[in-house]
């Protein structure tokens, strides 16, 4: 049941992201802006969703797990109310700022907790677990999107993200147990939260770290960010197709959960996440070749190297998180968001510069996955480069730990 809420507390944040995808062109029309000023919603979400994340992991340091995730979700409800009636770009964009403040809630508090509750191998299990549901959103969303576009319009869309915060704001109350007891908690200031965050950004390993998993990642990120171009423009699909996209990409990651889950505990940890950035390199590089080799690349062999990239990036996802989390035990809510904040603003690039900039051309998108994904593995190579350094700086606040 908590795998469950948890990981549908997380799911908010990608299905905020992915469910108006089909209402794109639509609201290019209803707003008046060009598709770039409309590709600013995603930008406008992301970069407050990042910066919030810093503190959503310090403050549940200090006040609880539970009361964050609560007033996060109502919050998340009041922008998303906002979303439905604004009546213009700018109005648009302030309430998307919003949302975008608090739906990092579900993601870095719903790390926390599950660090809060188990240890090795079953942490592992529940990570991939709660992934496994996270990982429905951006399969849905943009379905659920399209749909709904199409009958009711493009503001019922956020409507739709109403409903979603009303229900996970009411279940947080209602299910979420405190799992950071009042002696464990960390006194919260401004001046703390700077020098807490600088500190674990500082770390040369997590940094590595937070690095390789968000960059992995945009190496599928960037084909989510042109969407809409992919499936209307270069797939010749409806406003209603975007399963056609999203389901492999989706697929691909929970089987790399279920497969990273079944061998939690069996399987060298530094081996895995060697397997999965080889997996989505060689992915990426097939893609390239492919494209040069054949024009058009067919659809389904374009679907199949998504699905098997996204594999890799899961395989190694979990083992990245848990490594990050486990080098500052003492404040993990913290080490947390600095690992949500990094991801955020990769991917908040990607959306928002690299795939406007590439989305004109499939073959430009796939040169661009696998550039990142090998900066990944260069990353990854820094991190274990550095991994017996792991000491903590001289001036870490007494509350730390390595």
């Amino acid at each position: 049941m908590l795998a469950v809420l948890i990981g549908g507390l997380s799911m908010v944040s990608p299905f905020s992201i992915d469910t108006f995808f089909p209402a794109f062109h639509a609201m290019e029309k209803a707003l008046q802006v060009s598709s770039w000023q409309l590709q600013q919603v995603l930008t406008a979400y992301m970069l407050p969703f990042a910066f919030a994340s810093l503190v959503h992991g310090p403050l549940s340091d200090s006040i609880g797990r539970r009361p964050v995730m609560i007033w996060g979700m109502a919050l998340y409800t009041v922008g998303s109310i906002a979303c439905t009636f604004a009546q213009n770009y700018e109005q648009l964009i302030a309430a998307r700022v919003l949302q975008g403040a608090t739906a990092g809630v579900g993601v870095v508090i719903g790390r926390a907790i599950i660090r809060d509750l188990y240890e090795g191998a079953a942490a592992q299990r529940l990570m991939n677990l709660t992934t496994m549901i996270f990982s429905l959103a951006p399969a849905v969303a943009p379905i659920i999107g399209g749909w709904v576009h199409v009958a009711f319009g493009w503001r019922a869309v956020f409507a739709v993200m109403v409903v979603c915060g009303v229900v996970f704001a009411t279940a947080s109350w209602w299910k979420l147990p405190e799992t950071h007891p009042p002696q464990a908690r960390i006194p919260f200031n401004a001046r703390n939260l700077v020098a807490t965050s600088v500190t674990v950004l500082r770390h040369r390993e997590f940094l590595m770290l937070a690095l390789a998993a968000a960059i992995n990642f945009c190496s599928l990120a960037c084909f989510i960010g042109s969407a809409p171009a992919i499936i209307e423009k270069h797939w010749g699909m409806s406003e209603t197709s975007y399963a056609a996209l999203f389901l492999p990409v989706i697929t691909g990651i929970m089987l790399g959960a279920v497969i990273s889950r079944r061998i939690a505990g069996h399987m060298d940890l530094t081996r895995q996440v060697h397997m999965g950035l080889t997996i989505t390199f060689a992915s990426s590089l097939a893609r390239v070749v492919l494209h040069l080799a054949f024009d058009p690349l067919p659809i389904p062999l374009q679907q199949a190297l998504l699905f098997c990239a996204a594999i890799g990036a899961q395989f190694a996802f979990p083992v990245l998180t848990l490594r990050m989390l486990d080098l500052f035990p003492a404040a993990r809510g913290t080490a947390a968001s600095a690992q949500s904040f990094v991801a955020l603003l990769v991917t908040a690039f990607t959306l928002g510069v690299i795939a406007p900039k590439v989305l004109a051309h499939l073959e430009w998108i796939a040169w661009t996955s696998l550039t990142l994904t090998s900066l990944a593995s260069v990353c990854w190579f820094f991190a274990r480069r550095w991994q017996k350094s792991t000491a903590l700086p001289p001036d870490i606040p007494k509350h730390f730990s390595a």
